[in-house]
């Protein structure tokens, strides 16, 4: 059956709606029941990012490069899940998923292992964060927000409280970064609001090219600010280790955050 021009491999529906898997041309997407694309991966090159967005994420790294405990809310495909442990050895992650639906087509048709550095909770991320927030502090030096529905982003990951609690949960020295969405440009405002002022404006902006993406980056409290020339030098690093263009992304960041960039690099 063709689908959002592709073969239409799965369907499923459950109580939030449409889960769809098409193929076209050597790659793999889900979808919410739209042509928009929730994750995508190369079939022969399973473990490699492919989406545009999902590779500007991982420019956190750029500033963050060995990350240790991880906290994920989203999972989709669970194709940054993949990168994550297939490059980190010594990395932990726990994703919040909402949908049992959609970890299920995660492991059964976009490869997501069974790992014991890996723990995937069904839930409310939002609420797992507030409840964690109310016990601990200072769990995670890297938390990675991609929750979607089909029309956009979930409005319980995008709010001044979320944010908070995520601050209370990152390491003084950690990052948060997230997944944004433009096209919905007031509730983009909004999310860009309560997400600087939770980190007291320590927060830079990476647009995705060609896309409706744009890829926020938050600063713990006691991240030391950066020297760009060492950040040149480990752009230059890593996009051979990992066959990303961290080049490219400080170069956008550099051109997009005039306002923030003495807040994150040295002068």
């Amino acid at each position: 059956m063709q689908k959002y021009n592709g073969i239409l491999v799965y369907q499923h529906h459950d109580e939030e709606g449409i889960i769809e898997v098409v193929d076209q041309s050597g790659e793999r997407a889900l979808h919410f029941g739209s042509d928009a694309r929730q994750s995508s991966m190369l079939l022969g090159e399973p473990d490699r990012l492919h989406s545009r967005y999902a590779k500007a994420m991982m420019a956190a790294l750029l500033f963050h490069p060995q990350p240790e405990q991880i906290l994920m809310i989203g999972l989709g495909g669970g194709t940054i899940t993949k990168f994550l442990l297939h490059q980190f050895a010594e990395c932990r992650i726990k994703v919040i998923e909402f949908r049992r639906s959609v970890l299920k087509v995660a492991r059964s048709h976009f490869g997501l292992p069974f790992n014991d550095r890996l723990k995937v909770k069904i839930g409310c991320g939002a609420q797992h964060v507030l409840t964690q927030s109310r016990e601990y502090e200072s769990l995670y030096d890297l938390m990675v927000i991609d929750a979607y529905h089909h029309d956009g982003m979930a409005a319980e990951i995008s709010n001044a409280l979320f944010f908070d609690n995520c601050h209370t949960l990152l390491k003084a020295d950690g990052l948060l970064v997230i997944n944004l969405w433009k096209t919905d440009a007031a509730r983009f405002e909004e999310v860009c609001w309560n997400l600087q002022r939770s980190f007291d404006d320590r927060v830079v902006f990476l647009p995705v090219k060609n896309r409706g993406n744009v890829i926020a980056i938050a600063f713990g409290a006691d991240k030391p600010r950066f020297a760009i020339k060492s950040l040149i030098d480990q752009a230059q690093q890593l996009e051979l280790l990992y066959q990303l263009e961290f080049p490219v992304y400080l170069q956008d960041i550099r051109r997009h955050n005039h306002q923030n960039l003495h807040r994150v690099f040295k002068p």
